[in-house]
């Protein structure tokens, strides 16, 4: 098989399979470890796959990030039990920032209780929310709106932002990547994340398993730049050695957990 064909077959068998180890490809194509390292290499140049700790997964790209009711349909189960653990960590008393995404409104769903609690977001759908309990200061960070995702970005949002001092920063990310980092196809959010890295005592990222591996055009920031990573079991367990090997921390939970509790929950108000 010429080079060509066979990198074209590899990344056919990728579309099967989104994660395949080296040595399963040298079985399935019939060639060296060397031969399967330089077509991944090839094939990653080119933006259609992503190298991974001793395998490799396709590239995902993407121009546009899905709107609020696309994400919010998606990964529910995931969502809910990441939003249990960062929940966990927002106490009486302390100043959060909520970034805009579902995973970080499924959150401020579960703080309704927390008192002398300071919240600042620039997503419309968790200031509204949190409007409904008098017990909760809110700051919403004005800037342009971005219809799609109900929430406010550019340099209005930043020059809010520098002005105060954040306990914990839960950010959000369409896309994220041990190697890329944190990316998105919509520039105006860049500085934004930033700002937030700079004034946050302690910066949690909370993004799904399914996010993992796509990547916008631009980068944001590195997964350096967070003391903690909350995503769901999903993750595959190469990508989950890589990331801690890097001396990153990393929290892993189970989507399982958010319909038990729930579950559990139920049967106590029956």
């Amino acid at each position: 098989m010429i080079p060509t064909k066979r990198r074209d077959y590899l990344v056919e068998l990728l579309g099967e399979q989104p994660v395949l180890g080296i040595n399963e490809l040298t079985e399935l194509l019939g060639v060296s470890h060397m031969t399967v390292r330089r077509d991944i290499q090839q094939l990653e140049q080119q933006g259609r796959v992503l190298a991974v700790s001793g395998g490799v997964r396709l590239a995902a790209h993407f121009r546009r990030e899905p709107g609020w009711h696309e994400k919010a349909a998606s990964h529910i189960n995931a969502k809910q039990a990441i939003a249990r653990r960062a929940a966990a960590m927002i106490h009486n008393g302390l100043s959060v920032y909520l970034d805009a995404g579902t995973t970080t409104y499924e959150t401020a769903r579960l703080i309704t209780d927390r008192q002398d609690l300071s919240v600042v977001t620039n997503n419309f759908r968790i200031s509204s929310l949190l409007s409904n309990y008098p017990h909760i200061e809110i700051f919403h960070a004005g800037g342009r709106v971005s219809h799609d995702n109900y929430s406010t970005v550019g340099p209005s949002v930043v020059e809010f932002l520098r002005h105060i001092n954040l306990d914990i920063a839960f950010l959000s990310s369409s896309s994220w990547h041990l190697g890329r980092g944190v990316t998105t196809p919509n520039e105006s959010k860049i500085l934004v994340k930033q700002q937030l890295l700079s004034i946050a005592s302690k910066r949690v990222l909370l993004a799904d398993s399914s996010k993992y591996g796509r990547f916008g055009m631009f980068c944001a920031c590195a997964l350096e730049d967070f003391d903690l990573i909350i995503t769901d079991t999903g993750l595959p367990a190469a990508d989950r050695r890589a990331i801690r090997e890097s001396s990153l921390e990393l929290e892993t939970v189970d989507p399982v957990d958010a319909e038990l509790l729930d579950a559990e929950k139920a049967a106590e108000l029956s």
